[in-house]
């Protein structure tokens, strides 16, 4: 896995939510993520969006935090956006400030296990290791066009870093 530091600007997105944590999403009984990115796709949800960015990348955030990865937060998956006009019924809106992040490229590998492997590595680095300590405002993956052979996928995971801001 690669990591590069990079600081973002503001993002704009359209998309559905959850709300879950790890505990939940280590029990398929409680698991919502699954379902959730399920739902996205089998309902066509990327097609009802209005004023989309960049179609066909999709972006998954982890964001609300009530603490740090252990505690409750929202999942949201959506795509960017350049404006919040003519809002689907059943969508909602996330704005995610502009911050510093470590970016991770994954390896190549097969969903979910691409995905799972790279949080338990991120989950279990130090401040130093990031760069800085984690901001707990937005992290997400995104997925783009080395994601659409399930079995071979290459995601980027942004991981917020505080700054003397946040």
């Amino acid at each position: 896995m690669q990591k590069t530091a990079i600081t973002l600007p503001e993002i704009k997105l359209i998309g559905i939510t959850a709300k879950t944590s790890l505990a939940f999403e280590m029990n398929p009984l409680t698991a919502k993520i699954g379902a959730t990115v399920q739902k996205y796709f089998h309902d066509s949800l990327p097609e009802k969006i209005n004023n989309r960015k960049t179609p066909g990348i999709t972006y998954c955030i982890y964001t609300n935090y009530e603490s740090d990865f252990t505690g409750g937060y929202t999942y949201f998956i959506g795509e960017e956006v350049d404006s919040f006009d003519n809002l689907p019924e059943g969508f909602e809106t996330l704005v995610i400030p502009m911050q510093n992040y470590a970016k991770f490229t994954t390896d190549s590998g097969p969903m979910p296990m691409v995905c799972i492997s790279a949080w338990q590595k991120i989950w279990t680095m130090t401040s130093a290791e990031f760069g800085g300590e984690r901001a707990y405002i937005a992290d997400f993956e995104v997925y783009d066009e080395r994601a659409i052979d399930h079995q071979n996928v290459v995601l980027d995971i942004y991981v917020g870093i505080k700054t003397s801001d946040n």
